[in-house]
């Protein structure tokens, strides 16, 4: 297979010092200044400065005094990412997207009939700053896990190939923090079993893996070795519709947390209505100001898609939590299928972040694929 990731360079951010020269060259933060807005994309020059992505706009601003706050445009955002898309479908209709600025391409068999995949991402990449004026990072491998570490490794716009004649060297030198689905706590749980690179990993048996990750487990035995049989899919079955809200004051009063849940709700609804989702769990989530979280569902026998419907539920859910002297933060609900959780509602969140190794990967034109 050949798989190629591309993954816009600072996405927001380069968008909005493309549509405002005043802003370039300089440490910009994409997102809302308030007491607990958060940074969706910084720009390059503010990242020298520890600023980055998910991080408290509070805390950006003191890492770096002179950072200029912008709040972001999605409506613009997502028209470039349209034309990102129709560039990829020149290629090849087996795209997979992540993100707005992110998406898998496997060009194993390609529209255009060229052979190596590193000849592709060069062409797209090329395209992409044509047509946009921004640049882009791009990936290639044999499969999604070593194509999007490869897109991370020459950013800004870089073009890396891994080959897998050389992925097994590659892994080996792989922190584990940089490998899929290893967070903070399985980070620090590797650690204290002896695991920091890559072939420390590999020298753990499927078992000891299993017994300790559960069913990630395999995936970390199979990462370690180069397998990923995850296909590219361009076509996603929706399992959940849902949202969420981070309040700029905490609830602690009745009749905030009521007016709030009200409004959380009738957002649900209007977005059940936009997706034409039929599911029949509703969850509620609810972060604290400790930043303690509970989440709790039930089940309907029907399919939930009014506000009449659904208030009574989420208020059978709010029903027992303790806000009065444990105020929230953070309110969410979402619907999905029996068995399926929302995504906004238990948050999966899988960050990739840029490599930082001391291990030399190879030309981009190095046996080539």
């Amino acid at each position: 297979m050949k798989i190629i990731h591309v993954d816009m360079d600072q996405f927001f951010a380069a968008v909005e010092q493309r549509d405002r020269p005043e802003l370039k060259g300089k440490p910009i933060a994409v997102g809302h200044d308030a007491e607990r807005g958060v940074v969706s994309t910084a720009s390059y020059e503010a990242r020298r400065f520890g600023v980055h992505s998910a991080q408290s706009i509070q805390v950006a601003k003191r890492l770096c005094p002179q950072l200029i706050i912008v709040e972001p445009h999605f409506q613009r955002y997502k028209e470039v990412s349209a034309q990102l898309h129709e560039i990829f479908h020149d290629y090849t209709d087996l795209i997979e997207p992540v993100s707005l600025d992110e998406a898998f391409l496997d060009v194993t068999e390609n529209k255009r009939g060229i052979a190596l995949g590193v000849d592709i991402a060069r062409e797209i990449k090329q395209r992409i700053r044509e047509t946009t004026g921004l640049t882009a990072s791009a990936g290639v491998s044999y499969c999604k896990f070593l194509a999007k570490i490869a897109s991370d490794w020459r950013k800004p716009d870089g073009l890396t190939v891994i080959h897998p004649d050389r992925a097994l060297d590659f892994i080996a030198e792989l922190n584990v923090e940089k490998i899929w689905g290893v967070g903070q706590k399985t980070a620090q749980k590797l650690h204290r079993m002896g695991v920091f690179t890559g072939r420390d990993l590999r020298q753990l048996s499927l078992g000891r893996l299993t017994q300790e990750f559960g069913k990630m487990g395999r995936v970390f035995y199979d990462f370690a070795r180069g397998i990923d049989h995850r296909p590219v899919i361009s076509e996603w079955e929706r399992k959940s519709v849902s949202c969420e809200q981070t309040f700029e004051t905490d609830l602690s009063r009745d009749a905030d947390v009521a007016l709030h849940l009200y409004h959380t709700v009738v957002e649900l609804v209007r977005r059940i209505e936009k997706n034409d989702f039929e599911g029949r769990t509703l969850t509620l989530k609810v972060k604290f100001l400790d930043f303690q979280q509970i989440t709790r569902s039930i089940t309907a026998d029907h399919v939930l898609r009014t506000k009449d419907e659904i208030l009574p539920l989420a208020s059978q859910l709010m029903e027992g939590v303790e806000f009065h002297s444990h105020p929230i933060r953070l309110l969410g609900l979402g619907v999905s299928h029996p068995g399926t959780t929302p995504s906004a509602v238990i948050a999966s969140h899988r960050q990739w972040i840029e490599l930082e190794l001391e291990f030399e990967p190879w030309p981009e034109d190095s046996n080539r694929i």
